[in-house]
């Protein structure tokens, strides 16, 4: 199975060709859901917005259809909690003036499943479509399985290819999980605060999750502001608005690395860092 035996959409917000769009990609996000993407990339995708050189597209894997529901959208079917998604993403594809917005509409169940080869080959065949200079995609350390999931698959997606043809750099961002834990010069920091209104505006086009009972705007936006003050206890703050990101192109210039093995290092990193600043002030 490749990206085209998928339920496969290529939604393209100025009406272009969807794979030459596609093929101007610099900046690709991977992620699980619908509004993940607006979440953990803003930072990116506030950098492409009014750049003539970077082009920003994103990729859902799933088709979100065990999302939580209430209110108005209580009664909704998976299949029109489904529909609604795809709209709500469109709609911030078109906000955000991404280049390209794909949607694989895969079961979660089978991006989870470490046997089932296909959703791999899917990513593969999509780098090789966008040819991205950065790939972005979730937190190692999250605790939402899809989500991991995801990471991972898109690590042995890009493993696949040749090392002429794979991304500059990866990054895995914060969504389920922050990265506030990971020691200072380990966090990728990427700038959130230009265009305040643009960001929640991306966030707010997903009113089946607010209102169905999920606050994700105002959480996601609360903790970049909180990212970007407990940043630095010794110096006011550069910028209002911050998220993190782990580099974590090591992964796609060594095959041989375990990403378990990566993560349980930055782990012991940090457990390292305080039990060290406990030691010498006890």
């Amino acid at each position: 199975m490749n990206f085209f035996d998928f339920k496969l959409e290529i939604f393209v917000p100025d009406g272009g060709e969807p794979l030459s769009s596609l093929s101007k990609t610099t900046d690709l996000c991977i992620a699980a859901h619908p509004d993940d993407i607006e979440i953990m990339a803003y930072g990116p995708i506030v950098a492409c917005f009014d750049s003539p050189y970077r082009f920003f597209s994103g990729c859902v894997m799933s088709d979100g259809a065990g999302s939580p529901r209430s209110g108005h959208y209580k009664n909704y079917t998976d299949k029109e909690m489904m529909d609604t998604r795809v709209i709500e993403q469109k709609n911030a594809a078109r906000v955000g003036n991404y280049t390209a917005q794909v949607f694989l509409g895969l079961e979660s169940r089978q991006i989870r499943d470490s046997g089932d080869t296909s959703t791999t080959e899917a990513i593969e065949e999509l780098l090789y479509i966008a040819l991205p200079e950065t790939v972005y995609t979730h937190n190692l350390a999250d605790k939402h399985d899809t989500h991991v999931a995801v990471a991972l698959r898109t690590i042995e997606a890009i493993r696949r290819m040749p090392p002429g043809k794979r991304p500059k750099r990866v990054y895995s961002m914060e969504v389920w999980r922050g990265l506030d834990w990971l020691r200072d010069k380990d966090k990728t920091v990427f700038d959130t605060s230009p265009h305040p209104n643009l960001a929640a505006s991306l966030l707010g086009v997903y009113d089946s999750q607010i209102a169905g009972g999920k606050h994700y705007d105002s959480a996601a936006l609360g903790r970049r502001i909180a990212n970007a003050t407990f940043f630095d206890s010794h110096k006011t703050d550069d910028s209002p608005s911050l998220s993190y990101g782990l580099d974590i192109t090591e992964l796609i210039t060594d095959d041989d690395i375990r990403p378990e093995e990566f993560i349980r290092q930055h782990i012991d990193n940090f457990s390292t860092e305080v039990v060290a600043r406990l030691k010498k002030l006890r």
